[in-house]
């Protein structure tokens, strides 16, 4: 009898050390989670996260994800999460053999794809990136589309080679040294056309426009 209860817990615990489950509630401030497998619906337990020590990573599965219970012992009571596997109601989000792809429940999407080498990231409402020192972007082009505008907030920009702009608007005053070329359209200085504007000359009269 003893032998017959014995087999029995065995093949319990083997049964129970890998099993699949659902999500079924959530606990953030304890990192813990409830799960449904089979007829059962487990105690709190902890999820699997990549890091948690001295780098840690924080991302909470969800209510209705697909996880796999890990049970040393087969004790369920004492189980861990890993999440997550894809399942009818939350599918794969790409099909792309080497792509790296996260997509999130506000639509925001993160891709890196290897095949083409490129890294996007679509969807959100607003980035903000904190540097202590410095911020340093090498490439060959940038190319920064703004539908109202952009705010340089610094006491100084530094453009090392040309610049060039369609219009120019200058509030508070400034300096210029080296040669000034300017053709096409007149250029005015306190409501003075320059290459127009007359004054007295020495003999009376008004002198011509400047040669």
């Amino acid at each position: 009898m003893n032998t017959q209860l014995s087999l029995q817990e065995m093949a319990r615990a083997l049964r129970n050390m890998i099993r699949t489950g659902i999500i079924v509630d959530i606990d953030l401030s304890s990192g813990r989670c409830r799960v449904q497998t089979g007829g059962i619906v487990t105690q709190w337990l902890q999820w699997l996260t990549h890091r948690a020590g001295h780098s840690r990573t924080w991302w909470a599965p969800s209510v209705g994800e697909q996880v796999l219970l890990l049970a040393v012992g087969g004790e369920l009571d004492t189980a861990f999460v890993l999440p997550g596997i894809f399942s009818d109601d939350n599918p794969a989000p790409s099909v792309s053999a080497d792509a790296w792809h996260v997509a999130f429940p506000d639509g925001a999407v993160f891709e890196y794809e290897p095949q083409n080498s490129a890294l996007k990231v679509s969807g959100i409402k607003t980035a903000d990136i904190t540097a202590s020192q410095s911020v340093t972007v090498t490439v060959p082009e940038v190319k920064v589309v703004a539908s109202t505008r952009i705010t340089l907030d610094t006491p100084e920009v530094v453009c090392t080679n040309k610049l060039i702009t369609s219009t120019l608007e200058v509030q508070k005053g400034g300096t210029m040294s080296g040669n000034i070329s300017h053709s096409g359209g007149s250029l005015s200085s306190n409501g003075k056309v320059l290459h127009t504007h007359q004054h007295p000359g020495d003999s009376g009269g008004t002198t011509g426009a400047p040669l």
